[in-house]
């Protein structure tokens, strides 16, 4: 990450911005150079801290960690902080960022927003699977009163079906006279 961040591959084509870098409006920073400049404000530090190494950046995340608990309200950029940190590490569990960095995870918004996100895409899955099984549940007592017991291979397709081709095959089944029209149906709706 470091390289990205350097004057070694700073871009040849600068004709779009030739103007401001010659008239003195712009000033540009090298992220790798920005380390030996102390005290730096904190959006700085934290846009350094994306491009130190990961021996440097754990060191550097604990150091400013240690430094804002100090102050008050200083919880979004912790939570930054660890944001920073959990991306960095992708390979790592959220277990050992949290230990590799000092803090817990459980405390900051990413994981509190990634815990509700999991939560309603679980709630969902089971409102999902729920009606699946409500609509299999009908359908099959509704098969079998009209037309008794169903085969084992019909009652294996019906059971596989999408919720929205169960409701179709509730709608169609009102018309079936025979067997042979289940089947059909279900021949051309697989």
């Amino acid at each position: 990450m470091g390289e990205r961040s350097s004057r070694s591959i700073e871009q040849s084509r600068l004709v779009t911005v030739d103007e401001f870098l010659t008239s003195g409006r712009i000033t540009r920073i090298y992220l790798n150079e920005l380390t030996t400049l102390e005290p730096l404000p904190i959006g700085l530090e934290l846009m350094v801290l994306t491009t130190l190494p990961d021996d440097n950046a754990v060191t550097k995340a604990k150091s400013l960690i240690q430094q804002l608990q100090q102050l008050p309200d200083s919880r979004a950029i912790i939570e930054m902080i660890s944001t920073i940190m959990v991306y960095k590490f992708t390979n790592l569990t959220r277990a050992e960022v949290e230990a590799m960095i000092g803090i817990t995870l459980q405390e900051t918004r990413v994981y509190r927003d990634a815990k509700a996100e999991g939560k309603a895409e679980g709630k969902a899955e089971g409102v999902s699977e729920g009606r699946q099984v409500e609509a299999q549940s009908m359908i099959l007592r509704q098969l079998s009163r009209r037309f008794g017991t169903l085969s084992p291979d019909v009652n294996a397709v019906v059971v596989a079906l999408p919720v929205a081709k169960l409701e179709d095959l509730g709608e169609a089944l009102l018309d079936f006279q025979e067997i042979a029209d289940l089947q059909n149906w279900l021949q051309a709706n697989r």
